[in-house]
């Protein structure tokens, strides 16, 4: 979202609102799509099941291969978590802090992934992972690409709750000058096909106080893994 004079929007405008209308579906890339406020009418059932995954496999700051400490903290439903450590980026079946496979996928958190990517245009959606992602002020997702990925073919279905984040959509290679996309609370964000592969990020957090989840962001992202 631009002002007209192709300034980026700043958070602080929107702190504690959302500028656009529940329902809304914003184009950002060929196939790809911000649907705004979609998860809100979900909320009921995909709270209670985030905090029972989160007993289970609480959130922990995992290492990079390079030696850095990320500093959004992570954790996984599905039969596949994604995990980093100094031996490299990869899913695994089992929490590497508990040894156990990770949470089941509860069927709430399912059915609105597949929701979200049918409206999008994706029929058929199987996630099978579901990350897990809290941001705290000051906490930031450097540009990336989702490829650790089995297969390609599936899209990537990535919520957003809690406070509101400034996300970054690139191109096809890091350099790339990327948009800059508000997100809040009950917001998806879509992408496949064409645009499966483009670079994306998240500016660092903005303090701030959520009503119902405090000062933080939880991202949820759904992939097709294995």
């Amino acid at each position: 979202m631009m002002r007209n004079d192709d300034t980026p929007i700043t958070l602080d405008l929107f702190a504690g609102q959302t500028p656009t209308t529940p329902g809304q579906v914003e184009r950002i890339g060929e196939q790809s799509f911000v649907l705004r406020g979609f998860a809100l009418p979900w909320l009921d059932r995909l709270l209670p099941a985030l905090e029972a995954i989160l007993q289970a496999a609480p959130f922990r700051q995992m290492v990079t291969p390079g030696g850095f400490t990320m500093s959004v903290a992570l954790s996984s439903c599905g039969a596949l978590g994604w995990t980093t450590d100094r031996s490299g980026y990869r899913y695994s079946a089992t929490d590497p802090q508990t040894g156990h496979p990770w949470p089941d996928m509860p069927a709430a958190f399912r059915e609105m992934a597949q929701a979200a990517a049918r409206q999008a245009g994706f029929e058929h959606f199987e996630p099978d992972s579901c990350l897990i992602n809290r941001y705290v002020p000051g906490a930031r997702m450097s540009l990336h690409q989702d490829k650790n990925e089995r297969s390609l073919t599936a899209p990537i279905v990535s919520m957003s709750l809690g406070l509101p984040a400034m996300f970054q959509f690139g191109g096809f290679e890091r350099s790339d000058r990327s948009l800059r996309i508000p997100l809040f609370h009950g917001d998806i964000v879509v992408w496949g096909g064409v645009d499966r592969l483009r670079y994306h990020g998240v500016l660092p957090l903005k303090a701030g106080e959520h009503p119902r989840l405090g000062a933080q962001r939880i991202n949820l992202t759904f992939r097709t893994a294995g």
